[in-house]
């Protein structure tokens, strides 16, 4: 669509597309940056017509480039501020599906950060390549001061060799106005022939004009105005070095179009003013491909190499839900410095893992291998975090009270850092004596002493002296050491026990006192949990276990049963780390009627469990034909192998759990994969009538039809998952929450079954070549955790979402002594509530304010009400995720308690001035 005078612009914009590691491993793509980047400045310096650079979004490229090429480091900054390298806004490009919440918000924060170092920040809302977008991506732009999305995927199918196709889009323009949940709304720009389709452009005249008569009518096509852009550059796309020239040549070529070396801003600018009087087409919340044929929307990528995906769920949740809350209440305590500088390198070093093509598990072997040490090194300095603020927090505890029991008593401090008060097991360790090599006793007679030492009668009592029922486990002769701040290791052998019990009301962000003291005491009797041979009951609910391991669940609050749950699945998969495809013709294996082996494995006043067996045969891979589809790269939706009709054993073992206060049933399911080429799936049949379900998504419960479009033709219809997946009729409804287990489906089944993918064995990467992944086909060991959770019909309302979200969340539990402190026995840091509201975080901002984050879970307003006990308060203020100070918030008491009113689906942001 041309301009009134029939004048067109095209912008050319210069980038690459920069996956740090994909089909080669990281240290090989990283060789290829560091010529990249050389021969861009060498570019720059040389030639001042070629204007502009846009570094792919994200700031760790400066980081990679710089650890090679410190020397440069000038030269860089120099080209950054000159405003020919863009930079920004984000640390990585993420897969936004699969990174939590709080990921997204920190990978935007250190963006922001680092790109400000440089004195400047590319406000691009840039998703070139993320599989499928997030519905809340709107909201989280607009609260970043971005007002525009440009992105690749969801509204147009993806086809091979990641272009799009022409067909079935949604927009009526490569333009168009997105819009979140919540209503915000940014300028939405596809990338509709994808962001390649400026790329090498020629510099020969006859090759310039076919190339320009293509790629014209190509962007011509979608555009709603005469601003057609155009990306010269693609995946680890070398600079074109003479586009300058290849820039004049088609000006010669087209008087009637403006070719500009141009830039995002300059682009969007000129974009803004030609859409003034333009209708756009309105696309509303998340993007996934909604719309197309369901073959290319890589959404299996959400169960490619699970072990992954599990790590990563693990170390988002002990940085954000336990080592910055922590941290930060230590910090507000007075007791310990907040660790910005660590729990930076911490994200960032498991940020490393969030770009799509690493924590999507579609690459090539070795990079999912170094992805595992990652995981790793960030945990272990997460932990560490943990370590240190938990025992600075429990040193302000007043534990005195126990001092009545005598000198042996070993008080601990119970932590629970989710946004809802919580009951249920926890297990600590103790050390119940201790001696130190610094003694002078030899270490023989240190030894004996440990061995025999006395543990004696014992009773674990809160701070108003009740007992509490446990178990303990002697653990016998324990090495270990001290590290001091000021002095040089200290080794020692103690002895050590561990105890497990139940956690009674520990309030919300708080912590709660116990001690295990001298004497015998009776705690309150409790009924066993075991209600018969195969059954299971609490206050909450009855379980019921078949012949063949399914269970029949009643919720006794409302009387609903659901029966038939926890059938395993398994089928053959032929397809690759990108897209699930099941053998034409080939039903899926089950485990219904199939007998098991059902035993009682604990009976405990806290938790009773039962063990169910199966054993099981499945095939051991796919067929010969299959090997040679594969070399010949065929298109996975048109293989034809099918499964081997050889055979290997499978054995499931699940545990199956209550605990006495629980709301939910535990599910723990372990086996040995010993076969290829296939998908394993734990199914849960809700028998609900509903034309929609619910899914934890980022910042978001979204709501998705369970019946696809009438576009698609793929027989799957799995989608990506946070937390939990709901089935809901309005007055019941089933919740099944996981633990890094991103893909489910609801089955078109009649029954509106929530199936849970466990498990899928793949041999290649798929894509754009032959990339074989025998590590991808998972063999060995594995352990997967869910949890049943039924309600009466609003997830949000009756608690099962929170359950789902605390699920995720582990007790913190430490020692202590007997000693004064500030902070009572029995404290919350902080109290809130709010219906259908969600507590997401409190972490302290590098200006040292506390910054709390909570979002609405519904698309209804809600009012939130706020209580913080963490010492003086100074003045509260509204924020934003990049934790800017808003406007202020009237404080309702002395202890700055406040109130606010959250739009629907709204993420909302609050600033504390504390003085620790």
């Amino acid at each position: 669509m041309a301009n009134a005078d029939n004048r067109r612009t095209a912008h050319i914009i210069s980038h690459t597309h920069w996956d740090r590691e994909w089909y080669l491993p990281y240290e090989k793509h990283h060789v290829r940056l560091i010529a990249l980047m050389d021969t861009l400045m060498d570019t720059l310096e040389r030639d001042s017509e070629y204007r502009s650079f846009y570094l792919d979004g994200q700031t760790i490229i400066l980081e990679d480039y710089l650890q090679v090429r410190p020397d440069r480091r000038e030269r860089l900054e120099h080209w950054i501020r000159e405003g020919r390298i863009h930079i920004g806004p984000w640390y990585v490009l993420q897969d936004a599906f699969l990174t939590s919440s709080e990921a997204n918000v920190r990978n935007l924060q250190i963006g922001h950060q680092d790109a400000a170092h440089y004195g400047t920040i590319a406000k691009i809302g840039y998703f070139p390549d993320t599989f499928g977008n997030i519905g809340q991506a709107p909201q989280l732009m607009k609260q970043a001061g971005i007002d525009n999305a440009v992105f690749g995927r969801g509204v147009k199918p993806t086809g091979f060799n990641n272009t799009v196709s022409d067909a079935a889009y949604e927009s009526s323009f490569s333009e168009l106005i997105w819009e979140g949940p919540d209503g915000s709304r940014v300028l939405g720009i596809l990338f509709a022939n994808w962001y390649s389709n400026g790329n090498e452009v020629p510099t020969d005249e006859a090759e310039a004009k076919a190339y320009w008569d293509r790629k014209l009518s190509d962007a011509g096509k979608y555009a709603s105005t005469g601003q057609l852009l155009f990306m010269n550059g693609c995946d680890h796309q070398p600079i074109q070095t003479d586009l300058p020239e290849a820039i004049r040549l088609a000006g010669k070529l087209y008087p009637d179009t403006d070719f500009v070396h141009s830039n995002f801003p300059d682009y969007l600018a000129s974009l803004k003013a030609s859409l003034a009087d333009k209708q756009l087409s309105v696309v509303r919340g998340e993007l996934r491909s909604q719309r197309t044929d369901g073959w290319s929307t890589l959404v299996n990528t959400a169960s490619a190499r699970v072990y992954l995906k599990q790590m990563n769920q693990a170390g988002q949740t002990i940085l954000e839900k336990v080592a910055e809350p922590l941290a930060a209440f230590a910090h507000a305590a007075g007791k310990a410095q907040y660790p910005h500088h660590l729990l930076k390198y911490a994200w960032k070093t498991l940020m490393q893992n969030h770009p799509h093509d690493s924590i999507c598990g579609c690459s090539v072997d070795e990079v999912h291998r170094e992805m595992v040490t990652r995981f790793d090194k960030s945990r272990h300095v997460a932990e560490t975090i943990v370590d240190d603020s938990k025992h600075a927090l429990a040193g302000a505890v007043d534990t005195s009270a126990f001092a009545r029991h005598g000198q042996n008593a070993l008080p601990l401090v119970v932590f629970n850092t989710t946004g809802w008060a919580k009951s249920g097991p926890v297990t600590v360790e103790l050390e119940v004596a201790r001696v130190y090599y610094r003694e002078g006793i030899a270490p023989s007679e240190m030894i004996r002493m440990m061995k025999e030492y006395r543990i004696g009668e014992r009773t674990l009592v809160d701070a108003e002296g009740t007992a509490a029922a446990y178990t303990m486990e002697d653990l016998g002769l324990q090495f270990d050491y001290d590290l001091p701040d000021d002095k040089f290791r200290q080794p020692y052998w103690a002895r050590r026990v561990r105890l497990t019990f139940e956690a009674a009301g520990v309030p919300a962000l708080g912590l709660k006192t116990y001690a295990w003291v001298n004497g015998a005491a009776e705690a309150a009797p409790a009924p066993s949990l075991v209600a018969g041979p195969r059954a299971l009951a609490n206050a909450n609910l009855r379980v019921e276990i078949a012949e063949d391991g399914t269970l029949a669940v009643t919720d006794l609050a409302t009387g609903r049963a659901y029966r038939d749950l926890l059938i395993y699945e398994d089928a053959g998969d032929i397809g690759n780390e990108y897209m699930f495809k099941q053998p034409d013709g080939e039903p899926a294996l089950t485990t219904k009627g199939l007998a098991a082996s059902i035993r009682v494995v604990e009976d405990t006043p806290y938790r009773a469990a039962f063990e169910i067996v199966h054993e099981w045969a499945i095939p051991a891979s796919a067929d010969e034909l299959f090997e040679q589809e594969k070399q010949e790269a065929v298109y996975y939706p048109e293989r034809k192998a099918g499964r081997s009709k050889a055979l290997v054993p499978f054995t499931i073992r699940t545990v199956v759990s209550l605990d006495r206060s629980g709301q939910g049933v535990g599910v723990r399911t372990t086996f040995d994969n010993r076969a290829k080429d296939h998908r394993v799936r734990a199914l849960f049949p809700t028998d609900l009538t509903a034309s929609v379900h619910r899914a934890d998504a980022i910042f978001e419960v979204a709501v998705r039809d369970n019946e696809p479009a009438a576009e698609w033709e793929n027989p799957s219809n799995a989608q990506h998952q946070q937390a939990f997946a709901d089935v809901s009729d309005g007055a019941h409804g089933l919740t099944v929450a996981n633990k890094g287990l991103n893909e489910y489906e609801v089955l078109r089944d009649g029954r509106n079954t929530i199936a849970v993918t466990l498990l899928r064995a793949v041999a290649e990467l798929g894509d754009w070549g032959v990339f074989p992944t025998p590590e991808a086909q998972c063999l060995g060991e594995h352990a997967t955790e869910l949890l049943i959770l039924p309600h009466s019909g609003d997830g949000a309302a009756a608690g099962a979402f929170a359950a789902a979200y605390q699920f995720q969340t582990p007790w913190t539990a430490v020692q202590t002594g007997v000693h004064d402190g500030a902070l009572a026995p029995e404290h919350a840091f902080l109290a809130w509530d709010g219906e259908g509201v969600a507590f997401s975080s409190a972490k302290i901002a590098e200006e040292g304010d506390l910054m709390l984050r909570w979002f609405n879970m519904r698309p209804e307003a809600a009012a939130l009400r706020v209580r913080p006990n963490v010492g003086p308060v100074g003045a509260a203020y509204a924020s934003d995720v990049l934790e800017r100070a808003g406007e202020p918030l009237a404080a309702s008491d002395a202890n700055g308690a406040f109130a606010a009113d959250l739009g629907p689906c709204e993420i909302y942001t609050a600033g504390l001035a504390i003085a620790p």
